[in-house]
Formats: structure tokens, C-alpha cells, sequence
């Protein structure tokens, strides 16, 4: 029987159990996304509250555009020295930790957007930021693959232990799976889902060109945009998308859902996750996806609750489970778990983290 404070090994990156705290904007790091000793030790808190890995906020990979304010920055080598500084903090206490790197695209709510260069598969408004971006050329995306290639390599040089890929919730790369924001024509584009995840593909290539094959490469992938028909990805497609990555060897892929450019108001952070049945809300999805990939398979969205955890780790294909509110309200809540299997967390999921600067729960405030 599996249990939940399993140890692990994934090539190259061994964890202690199962817990992985997912990657949160926290609205804590410099303007220009350095680091200061507020970010280092909140994840350092992290990191003693006992997960098997911390996966960061996102970081953006290029000083010409960043989707919100105040998130870490890895565009150039002056961060990999401070990167070195936070990693040993969080190995310390015997958890890995994961850079997520994303390109930020129309979905961008920094107050300076009018000023960056924002980039996305076609130039149509977005709905929700009421930005309209430049379309790439095939040169753009050239460029921004290798970024991500040049951010996978800082990250390892600075020593994490892996990197995740943020291709989900309508960034960049989720927008080029999603026919309402991708209108193209040429191989980038169209009904054939695997030209529209094609950049996705050879993003990861060029990660693992630059970080090795040896490194763990992680991806966080929508199946579902839950958008009108015709309008957003759909769970069949997603499942095509899944094999590939998986294919092309992608050694964890963390299963999430919603663009939140639909215009809908949603997002994968669902509120009032309290009771039983609605908590753990992506499970039949991944469960379903975790079916058909070699991936090791993360479900995250209302995981609160480790009795159901447990279950779902026994009788699906789900190996590891991620959580952010449930730690932004209790960050030793692992450890918690770990002295009893019954204890009930604190979070009731009413998303009122992001009502301050830097985000933290309503409870501790």
C-alpha cells in the first residue's frame, strides 16, 4: 500500500514524501524580480513545515515583459548567486525545491504593461486585461524557446532541483492552446492540436537541451480551459497534449485547468472547497490523464484533506499532491500530518490570500 510520506526518486531529484507546496505569486520579491530575505525566509518556512518540494512562484524569463508585479525575475546570470542563497535555505530542511519559469503574454496585470513588449500566438484583445498583443513571428518564438532554455539552465546552475514549465491558466504557452487567443494559419496554429501545443513541444526539447537530461523537467498543463465551445482547449485535445509531452520526456506533469483570460471570471483556485466531495476538484481529470502518460502525475486544486489524499494516491495512477492555500494558512501543516493522519486543515478556501501585499491567509493576519 502507498503511503503519502513515501520517499521518492525522479532521476536526479529524490523527495521525502509525497506534499508538493504548488507555485504562488506572492507578491513579495523586488520590482525588478530579485530577491530580498522576506522571500528567502518565507520559503525557508516553508521548507521546515515539511513538504517534499517546493515549486516557486512563477519568474519571469525576460526583462521585456513580466505578468504581475513584485514576482522573482530569471532572465540573466545576475540571479543565479541569490538563487544559491534561497536553495540552501530551503535544503537545509531536507526539501528540493523547483523553479516555475513562464513568459507572462496578454494575461499580464503589472501596472507598467503599456510599457513592455507583450507578445502572443495571434493579436487579438484579451478579455480580461484588455491588452492586445503583437503576434510572433516565427523568429519571436525562436527567441523566446531559447529563453526558456537560458532560464532551465540558470535554475540548475543555481542549483534547484528541478524546473517546472508554466503552460496552463492562459499565460504564453497555454494561449497557443487555446483557439480563441491562436488564430494562425501557418504550423503554430489551426484545428490540429498538436500545432498549436508545438511551441510547448519544443520548449521542452530545448529545457532539456540546455538543462541535460539528467535534470528533472516539470510542466503545468490545463486540460481543460473551461471556456464557450469552439473557444478554449478542450479535455480531449489536452489528453493528446499530455501523451506528447510525456512522450518527449517530461518526468512530472502537475494537472490543472482554466484560462483565466476567458473572460469567465474563474480561476483554478476555486473558492469554498470545504466539503468532502468538492475538495481534491481535478482528481477525475487527472486521475484519467495519469492513465495514459509515463509522466508522474501531480493532481493540485483543494487538496485539504489527507485521509481523501491517500485514497486517491491507492486507487488512481495520481503520485504526488500540491497545495498553496493550505500552506499559505498553515505552512508547518505536513508536519502536522505527519504527528496525526486526522488533523483538519485550517484553510477554508475563501481565496482572500491575494487581498494583501505580500499575499498571506486571512487567518494570520
Amino acid at each position: 500500500m502507498k503511503n503519502l510520506f513515501d520517499k521518492s526518486n525522479i532521476k536526479s531529484l529524490e523527495m521525502k514524501n509525497r506534499f508538493i507546496r504548488s507555485a504562488t505569486w506572492m507578491d513579495i520579491a523586488e520590482e525588478d524580480g530579485h530577491l530580498n530575505e522576506d522571500i528567502i525566509n518565507m520559503y525557508e518556512k516553508v521548507a521546515k513545515g515539511g513538504v517534499g518540494l517546493i515549486i516557486t512562484g512563477y519568474t519571469f524569463i525576460s526583462d521585456d515583459e513580466q505578468p504581475n508585479p513584485r514576482m522573482m525575475g530569471i532572465y540573466d546570470d545576475t540571479f543565479i548567486e541569490e538563487y544559491k542563497v534561497l536553495v540552501d535555505r530551503v535544503h537545509k530542511h531536507g526539501s528540493k525545491i523547483s523553479l516555475q519559469i513562464v513568459l507572462g503574454g496578454s494575461q499580464c496585470m503589472h501596472p507598467d504593461a503599456d510599457k513592455m513588449n507583450i507578445y502572443g500566438p495571434s493579436a487579438v484583445k484579451n478579455r480580461v486585461t484588455g491588452i492586445t498583443p503583437k503576434e510572433v513571428t516565427t523568429k519571436d518564438i525562436v527567441d523566446i524557446v531559447k529563453k526558456f532554455g537560458d532560464a532551465a539552465y540558470r535554475a540548475k546552475e543555481s542549483g534547484f532541483d528541478s524546473v517546472q514549465i508554466h503552460a496552463a491558466h492562459g499565460y504564453f504557452l497555454s494561449h497557443f492552446l487555446t483557439p480563441y487567443y491562436n488564430r494562425r494559419r501557418d504550423e503554430y496554429g489551426g484545428a490540429d492540436i498538436h500545432n498549436r501545443a508545438r511551441i510547448i513541444y519544443e520548449t521542452i526539447e530545448e529545457v532539456k537541451r540546455r538543462a541535460g537530461n539528467d535534470y528533472t523537467i516539470m510542466i503545468k498543463l490545463n486540460f481543460d480551459d473551461f471556456m464557450d465551445e469552439g473557444e478554449g482547449l478542450t479535455q480531449e485535445e489536452s489528453i493528446e497534449v499530455f501523451k506528447r509531452v510525456s512522450e518527449l520526456g517530461v518526468d512530472i506533469i502537475e494537472v490543472s485547468a482554466i484560462n483565466g483570460s476567458s473572460g469567465k471570471g474563474l480561476k483554478p483556485s476555486i473558492p469554498g472547497a470545504n466539503p468532502i466531495e468538492k475538495q481534491s476538484y481535478f482528481r477525475e481529470a487527472a486521475a484519467n490523464i495519469a492513465l495514459y502518460v509515463k509522466s508522474k502525475v501531480i493532481l493540485m486544486g483543494g487538496n485539504k484533506d489527507f485521509n481523501l489524499m491517500n485514497e486517491l494516491l491507492n486507487t488512481t495512477e495520481i503520485e504526488y499532491f500540491s497545495m498553496s492555500r493550505a500552506l499559505l494558512c498553515e505552512p508547518d501543516l505536513v508536519n502536522k500530518w505527519a504527528e496525526a493522519n486526522n488533523y483538519k486543515a485550517k484553510c477554508i478556501s475563501c481565496n482572500r490570500c491575494w487581498d494583501t501585499q505580500p499575499n498571506s491567509c486571512f487567518f494570520n493576519r
